[in-house]
Parts: C-alpha cells; sequence; structure tokens
C-alpha cells in the first residue's frame, strides 16, 4: 500500500509556507529537508510548516524539523509549526511525538496559518 506525501508551498505576506501531508518518515522526510533548503535558498527566512495534516512522525522527520529550525536560526530567521491541539486522543500525532521526545519546547507552535503568519498572535505553551 503506498502512502501519499505531498508538501505544497504557498507565500503570506513576509512568510513562506509549507503545508506537508501523510507521513514524514525516513522514506519521505529527505523531500521536506530538501523543500526547506529551498525556500531559505530563495531568500525567505520566516517559515511556517503546516503539519496539520501529518498523521505519522518518525526520529527522522524529527530530525528534519530540528535541522530547520537550526538552518532558520542560522539566517535570523523565524520558524513556526502549526500543529492543532484537537484534545488528548486526536491530538496532533506530530505534538505528541515531539512532546514525548522533549523538544516541543525548542519550537514556536500556532494553531493554524492565520495564527502563524501575524505576531501579534501568542505562541502555544510548551
Amino acid at each position: 500500500m503506498a502512502v501519499t506525501f505531498g508538501v505544497t508551498g504557498d507565500e503570506r505576506g513576509d512568510w513562506a509556507v509549507l503545508r506537508v501531508s501523510g507521513e514524514l518518515d525516513l522514506m519521505t522526510s529527505p523531500a521536506l529537508r530538501q523543500r526547506v533548503h529551498d525556500v531559505v535558498a530563495e531568500g525567505h527566512h520566516s517559515l511556517v510548516l503546516d503539519l496539520s495534516d501529518v498523521f505519522f512522525c518518525d526520529s527522522s522527520g524529527v530530525g528534519v524539523l530540528i535541522a530547520a529550525r537550526r538552518l532558520i536560526r542560522s539566517c535570523q530567521g523565524r520558524l513556526r509549526l502549526i500543529l492543532p491541539d484537537r484534545g488528548a486522543e486526536d491530538g496532533s500525532h506530530v505534538n505528541r511525538v515531539l512532546g514525548a521526545l522533549g523538544v516541543r519546547r525548542l519550537f514556536d507552535v500556532r494553531p493554524d496559518i492565520e495564527a502563524a503568519v501575524h505576531d501579534e498572535a501568542d505562541p502555544l505553551s510548551a
């Protein structure tokens, strides 16, 4: 059974937005890593990764998120993740994985695109 993975991008003001869907794992994480590098190479240093439609994330996916954070910080940029909080039982898988690994606090997490692209929105607590 083939699992669909996708990364689509657009711009919202000063922000580049990458919407990720499917499984973020060993097979698909290199595609996301490349897209992040491409966006930065194009001169975008404010990046939103919309992970709302990622239903599975393994350690290689977490590694890509941490690498993206490091890359954006090296450019004095801003990285925000969209990880919707739908409750304990059906909340974001990525949110639970980052929390379990103790790295969620490293990221500026927002509930949706509107909150992510507006500076006045407060980040979700870790």
